[in-house]
């Protein structure tokens, strides 16, 4: 899961990536509008979490010109202030969610994993691949009911292919799914957490299939 965070205080920001990182989420974070505005025309992302005062673009007008260019990705608006001018600004403006500031990091990260399980349809307590399961509200992947240990990166891979299971996921999608603004993609380090999570997959029916020069799929190869 990768996530966008346009936040001008440093202090905040630098608390909320770091928050963010320890759940296992990839983390883009600008300071201003344009800037945000830039990165959300060339980049796709899980959910954007946007603060409505910014300096050289509001939050509102990143938020109105996402929205007209068609892109519905959820968007969490951060706002200093709990007035009911301010929710209808939110809402009006096309966000899915607001939390005011301060917030609890619990309360942060729930409203994340609800907007990200609203967007992909993963409204049930669990999702299931063969004998796979992941648990949207823990963000946890179980083989007949023992936890799967992975490292983060083969977690936000088997994670993005989980919640599109049974489709086509492109080796660009992985790669825009993992690496952030400050890293460098690669292609060849996707091919290995491929291998690597097919090792952990190998006595679950749960197989992700490479579909040559198309991309990944992950479905079950039970026959019943």
């Amino acid at each position: 899961m990768k996530l966008l965070l346009v936040e001008d205080n440093a202090e905040l920001a630098h608390w909320i990536v770091n928050l963010l990182r320890r759940e296992n989420f990839a983390i883009d974070c600008v300071s201003d509008g344009e800037s945000a505005d830039r990165v959300l025309a060339a980049q796709c992302y899980d959910v954007v979490l946007l603060d409505i005062r910014l300096p050289r673009m509001d939050g509102k007008e990143v938020l109105a010109r996402l929205r007209r260019r068609g892109d519905k990705v959820p968007v969490l608006m951060l706002t200093a202030h709990d007035s009911t001018d301010d929710k209808v600004d939110c809402f009006s403006a096309g966000a899915d969610d607001y939390v005011v500031k301060p917030f609890d990091a619990r309360e942060l990260v729930a409203r994340i994993k609800a907007l990200i399980r609203r967007q992909s349809g993963a409204m049930s307590a669990c999702l299931v691949c063969g004998d796979l399961e992941y648990l949207p509200d823990t963000r946890e992947f179980r083989h007949k009911g023992t936890p799967l240990i992975l490292r983060p990166r083969e977690h936000t891979i088997l994670e993005t292919l989980m919640l599109r299971q049974g489709k086509t996921v492109s080796k660009v999608a992985l790669m825009e799914s993992m690496f952030t603004l400050d890293e460098e993609p690669s292609a060849d380090a996707i091919d290995i957490y491929i291998h690597r999570l097919r090792k952990h997959l190998c006595m679950s029916s749960a197989q992700i299939t490479t579909l040559r020069g198309l991309g990944y799929i992950l479905r079950s190869n039970d026959t019943a």
